[in-house]
């Protein structure tokens, strides 16, 4: 059985922008301060993405405090368009995490964040470096940009071209000249998958954002999550982000942390209606992180 929920826009200050959010509540009151989760939205999409409110939700109807979040330049955030880099978007997430602490209807020591693709490698890594998060939830993450943007760009002739965009960006960037590329030479998506995509998903990013995410390793720091819950959901066929990236993290993981591979999903994990997704995320969360503590 599912409750009702409400949702109101929001709006958080991070290092001197705006942060647009979604805050969902039960429409009851609970009569005492709730558990909290915060959503993080993929590469250059948005709050709005079909899967990002499916994934809010869905913790909203099982009673938790929800809020999604905008990274700076993203959706109806503030901050110069597409200039998401990773260490960015960690400070987004951390701000958001004080934002909502400081909120009444929320307990302020049980925030956990939840990320998919690129908002669970940040879910990941600020979970790494701030111990004020109370548990994780990665959805497609990954560790190691590095080994990431190798195997998207699998071809010798991909991997040339993609490292000789980082070099021109590093080029243009020390003559003072900026340098725009495409999401699909960043990210290669399946043309099946697009659909996926918010309407308003950023198309072109500054080159110094692709240099970001093969520099960004939440692998480094997963290690220190523990023994926070930290929980790592992979498609066993994900054609964006290899597997092994979340595999990889759970190696480097410690007490507390649990990897699971599904087949029947892809990249995008509430795509499909009859996925195990949903009951497997409500399991783990009625264990590790419950209504009640």
């Amino acid at each position: 059985m599912t409750a009702a929920t409400t949702e109101r826009k929001v709006s958080i200050a991070s290092d001197g922008l705006l942060l647009a959010g979604t805050l969902h509540l039960p429409a009851q009151d609970p009569g005492a301060p709730l558990p909290a989760i915060i959503v993080l939205h993929g590469f250059g999409g948005s709050m709005q993405a079909p899967t990002h409110r499916m994934e809010a939700e869905l913790y909203a109807s099982w009673g938790y405090a929800v809020l999604r979040i905008d990274f700076r330049g993203c959706g109806e955030s503030g901050g110069e368009r597409g200039n998401i880099p990773c260490m960015s978007a960690v400070a987004d997430a951390r701000n958001a995490l004080t934002w909502l602490a400081s909120q009444p209807e929320v307990d302020g020591g049980r925030i956990a964040l939840s990320g998919q693709s690129y908002g669970g490698a940040v879910a990941v890594y600020t979970a790494g470096i701030d111990d004020r998060v109370a548990a994780v939830i990665s959805l497609g993450g990954w560790g190691n940009g590095l080994t990431k943007s190798r195997a998207q760009h699998a071809s010798d002739f991909a991997w040339a071209k993609f490292s000789a965009m980082l070099e021109e960006g590093k080029r243009r960037r020390d003559l003072g000249q900026g340098m725009t590329v495409s999401r699909w030479d960043i990210v290669p998506i399946p043309e099946h998958l697009r659909s996926n995509l918010p309407a308003d998903s950023i198309m072109e990013f500054p080159v110094e954002v692709a240099q970001s995410m093969v520099d960004f390793r939440a692998e480094d720091v997963v290690g220190d999550i523990a023994p926070r819950p930290l929980l790592l959901l992979h498609a066993a066929n994900d054609s964006v982000t290899p597997n092994e990236q979340s595999i990889e993290m759970m190696k480097r993981a410690r007490a507390g942390a649990e990897l699971m591979l599904l087949n029947g999903i892809d990249h995008f994990p509430f795509a499909n209606e009859r996925s195990r997704v949903r009951s497997l995320l409500g399991e783990w969360l009625r264990v590790y992180f419950p209504l009640n503590a």
